[in-house]
């Protein structure tokens, strides 16, 4: 939980590098999060299940920002422009960026920064 809460510090920061850790362990709170509420809806019933959805749609929009600036922070620690995480929106070439999403950082300092895994570790 502390990469997620690492990566809401950083909210609308779309500079910088992020590693591979920062990243997934991002995405996977967030993906668990929504399952907790999916299961929350389907066990509670109808009566509840409206009100979850409604919390559900506001988390996924409020972690619209958050989600992107991680991305943009991961593709630039492997030294690719934030303007490649546009490619997730045609189909079949978002394979493309979960490919780089799972490569290694470039070692050392790139244009946009020093490498964090370097300062951390």
């Amino acid at each position: 939980m502390g990469w997620y809460l690492a990566a809401l510090k950083k909210y609308a920061d779309f500079s910088g590098r992020a590693r591979r850790r920062e990243y997934w362990f991002f995405i996977l709170s967030y993906l668990l999060i929504l399952i907790g509420m999916s299961a929350l809806a389907v066990a509670g019933g109808h009566r509840i299940s409206g009100l979850i959805d409604i919390v559900a749609v506001l988390f996924i929009l409020a972690m619209f920002i958050p989600s992107w600036s991680v991305t943009v922070r991961r593709l630039h620690d492997t030294d690719r422009s934030g303007w490649w995480a546009l490619i997730s929106f045609v189909p079949l070439l978002g394979l493309i960026l979960l490919v780089f999403m799972v490569l290694d950082s470039q070692a050392g300092e790139n244009r946009f920064g020093p490498n964090p895994k370097e300062a951390t570790d």
